[in-house]
């Protein structure tokens, strides 16, 4: 009875051994997948920055490019007062000429 008892509680721990390597492994997989999403989450994180940086930069620019669209328009706006001033000179010197 002895004997028996001592080779079952043998089986029992070499089950036990091999259920625990088995868990170790498992473990590790995860482990080793997790170091991977790790990773991976590092280099999405790093992208999200750059294109941080970069979607500023860019408002910078259309901020700027709006900027002299505005300008423009105002002096095309201005020219455009000119050339009707001018061309009411130009038919008032002219109309009278014409009269005569």
């Amino acid at each position: 009875g002895h004997e028996q008892l001592l080779k079952m509680m043998e089986e029992r721990m070499m089950d036990v051994e091999q259920k625990l390597r088995l868990v170790k492994r498992l473990l590790q997989d995860k482990v080793n997948q997790l170091k991977e999403q790790l990773s991976k989450n590092t280099r999405a994180d790093a992208v999200v920055k750059d294109l941080y940086v970069e979607n500023a930069q860019l408002l910078k620019a259309l901020e700027a490019t709006e900027q002299r669209q505005k300008t423009a328009e105002r002096k095309n706006y201005l020219l455009e007062e000119k050339i009707a001033n001018l061309n009411r000179i130009v038919r008032n010197l002219a109309s009278p000429s014409f009269s005569s």
